[in-house]
């Protein structure tokens, strides 16, 4: 176990497999053995484009932040994890001492060490290492590739509790990938009594209705032919002009959480904002999720597995981050870089 392989990204559109050292645990720390990566739009992003707005592939970067496995090794002072526990790896370390951080919004923090954004490696590798706060142990009902997707699904229990989805709620969803679909399993396990997700990809609409959600396909029926007005909107597709159509919607009082990111500027009404006292908020990554999210999943009240369609090792990176472009019915594919 003295070398491990690790997928590296040099620059754009070019990873490869290396050879690394793996990492030894200090004072707080755990070694985890990755079983399963999610492989998230943002991964994509950075090997088509080499960038996302200022965070740059300027060297060598591992992609990959959904991530689950196993702890193999424990570094000392380290009580609540222990060697053979199976774990979900919550990928950001804030620093822990700003103002975000002691008020609670540690997503927040400004020196955030989040996997896969530079100068910061990703979970693309056989082995890690990582503070134990941030690694939490999951029970066996939860399958590996859940594990790693315990990320996404923290992303839709943020987003819920942004929007203050309860019970009673109606709930619109734009965007029927792998965040729309978990986040409007969410929503429908916080309570809310409608929940629709929009698209125009029939395989992803299709999978929404087999999870039993409403589904309407925004190529056919306009969203506004569609006789919605959402008590929440979070709009998960990062399309302005669907974000647009969709908030259009909204009813009196309601809530808009932008979840998805598809460009710099989005275009709104004030006028529809104001008369109706819209609150309009953003929600970036999340803080204090993942023993809800652990919750859920082991719970079968958000079903994780439904989103994926393809595993791939790490000699394939590169056909994992180039499936959703060459396979319409690709929704969410796993790295499982032990194999």
């Amino acid at each position: 176990m003295a070398t491990m392989q690790v997928s590296v990204l040099r620059k754009a559109g070019d990873i490869g497999v290396e050879e690394r050292e793996v990492p030894t645990p200090g004072r707080g720390e755990v070694l985890v053995e990755i079983g399963s990566v999610g492989v998230c739009g943002s991964d994509v992003h950075y090997y088509e484009h080499g960038r996302i707005g200022r965070f740059v592939v300027d060297a060598p970067l591992v992609l990959g932040h959904e991530a689950g496995g196993v702890v193999v090794e424990v570094g000392p002072e380290v009580s609540t994890l222990q060697p053979g526990q199976r774990v979900s790896i919550e990928p950001g370390v804030p620093c822990r001492r700003c103002r975000q951080c002691l008020s609670g919004r540690y997503n927040l923090c400004p020196d955030v060490q989040f996997f896969a954004t530079p100068p910061y490696d990703g979970a693309f590798c056989q082995y890690l290492v990582m503070p134990a706060e941030f690694v939490f142990a999951v029970p066996d009902s939860i399958s590996d590739d859940a594990a790693g997707l315990l990320e996404p699904l923290s992303v839709g229990i943020w987003a819920s509790r942004r929007a203050a989805v309860a019970p009673g709620t109606s709930v619109l969803v734009t965007g029927a990938g792998p965040i729309g679909i978990i986040a409007a399993q969410v929503a429908r396990a916080y309570g809310a009594d409608r929940v629709t997700v929009t698209d125009v990809n029939p395989h992803r609409l299709a999978l929404a209705a087999q999870l039993g959600l409403e589904a309407i396909d925004v190529s056919a029926t306009p969203i506004a032919e569609a006789g919605l007005e959402p008590d929440v909107l979070v709009e998960c597709s990062g399309n302005p002009r669907a974000t647009w159509d969709a908030f259009s919607t909204v009813a009196r009082a309601g809530r808009v959480v932008l979840v998805g990111m598809g460009g710099d500027e989005l275009r709104l009404s004030l006028p529809h904002l104001q008369d109706r006292e819209i609150t309009l908020t953003g929600a970036f990554r999340y803080a204090n999720t993942w023993p809800t999210a652990i919750q859920l999943a082991a719970s079968g009240r958000v079903d994780r597995d439904a989103v994926v369609t393809g595993h791939y090792d790490l000699a394939s990176a590169e056909a994992a981050l180039t499936a959703a472009r060459t396979d319409p019915t690709a929704v969410r594919v796993i790295v499982r870089p032990g194999h």
